[in-house]
């Protein structure tokens, strides 16, 4: 029933012993076999009044229901001659598109027409555009095309932060002196 193996019965017996006692153990061994088989003649009990009650229902009525086939059935009665079905004709096959050569092909591909707000923003980043397309095919995938030309273009404008450089740097087990890295934006003291 609990599916226990024997080390387990034999452990569950050992810890019984010493937290009953050996002379209230009987007892107890006796008590709970007796609610086992009270427990197993209520579920007995259970199930057979469960089947006598089928018994009693005939669900022949729920089998029929179960393969019973609404659409059949309505279909029969609307269209008995076939001619609704032959009527209506059948959908138009899905085009297939090609697959793109590579995971920026469609970003390269030209707007759709039905949408001008589109068409003004894409004239607009091509006017101001000063980016090569191999420049944005070599940006980080997860970066958008429109993203990565914008960054491109406004990159000249970028500064790096102006912080105070320490009085004294310490690198490995030495002591270096503090300068500004190369090319590194505009230099203050020129």
């Amino acid at each position: 029933m609990f599916d226990f193996a024997w080390s387990e019965i034999a452990l569950i017996g050992a810890v019984a012993l010493v937290v009953i006692g050996p002379k209230d153990l009987p007892v107890a061994i006796r008590a709970v076999s007796g609610g086992i088989k009270k427990a197993r003649r209520m579920a007995g009990e259970f199930q057979s009044h469960l089947d006598e009650m089928v018994r009693e229902a005939d669900l022949g009525d729920v089998r029929d229901l179960k393969n019973l086939n609404v659409r059949g059935s309505l279909m029969k009665v609307l269209d008995s001659d076939g001619s609704l079905a032959r009527a209506v004709a059948p959908p138009a096959p899905l085009v297939d598109y090609p697959l793109p050569a590579g995971p920026r092909a469609l970003d390269a591909a030209p707007p759709i027409a039905s949408t001008p707000w589109v068409d003004s923003v894409a004239s607009y980043e091509d006017e101001t555009s000063n980016v090569s397309e191999a420049e944005v095919q070599a940006a980080p995938l997860e970066l958008p095309p429109g993203i990565v030309r914008r960054i491109l273009n406004e990159r000249d404008r970028l500064n790096p932060p102006a912080i105070l450089p320490p009085v004294r740097v310490v690198h490995g087990q030495r002591a270096v002196a503090p300068g500004r890295l190369p090319g590194a934006g505009h230099d203050p003291a020129a």
